[in-house]
């Protein structure tokens, strides 16, 4: 195993894992707004400090970029580690189950290693460069589909969701 890739799956499942208690016990979560729609909590500044702690331990001189804390420069500015503790924040505040941790490895301005980590449903996905993608450990595989006939996906961003899909709201009024 890429031994960063180690690092990221230790760090986003500590995080994932002090998210869940805290999801449990809504009590403790105090919110505060960033901007429209935009919201940080508590517990993504202390799953924040978890997964730089992990890293720092193993990587003290790498670069760490996070969501609430900026850049953290550290002496190598080659490799940069890019964090979002807890995304998925207004989804965590208003008690729906479908939030992640991430952690990306840009090595020379590249990704090079990547985790998502949902700790409501256990689901570890994880990605190297050249070594395709995992689910909790077991390769993905793509669809043989060659052209979006009859495929599904789906993209949802609410911070921009009133003037990106305006004619949506005028068709539902």
């Amino acid at each position: 195993m890429h031994p960063m890739l180690n690092i990221a799956i230790r760090a986003a499942r500590k995080a994932g894992n002090l998210i869940a208690k805290n999801y449990e016990n809504p009590e403790s979560v105090e919110t505060s707004q960033k901007g429209s729609n935009d919201f940080v909590t508590n517990v993504d500044r202390e799953a924040e400090q978890a997964i730089i702690e992990i890293i720092r331990k193993s990587y003290p001189k790498h670069t760490i970029i996070t969501e609430e804390s900026g850049e953290l420069l550290g002496e190598d500015h080659d490799i940069q580690w890019v964090i979002d503790p807890l995304d998925g924040t207004t989804n965590f505040i208003k008690r729906l189950p479908h939030f992640s941790v991430s952690i990306a490895v840009r090595i020379k301005g590249r990704t090079e290693v990547a985790v998502v980590y949902d700790p409501m449903r256990n689901e570890l996905f994880s990605a190297v460069r050249g070594q395709g993608a995992q689910l909790n450990g077991y390769r993905l595989r793509g669809s043989n589909a060659r052209d979006l006939d009859g495929a599904i996906f789906s993209n949802w961003f609410p911070i921009q969701s009133k003037t990106t899909f305006s004619s949506l709201y005028e068709y539902a009024d």
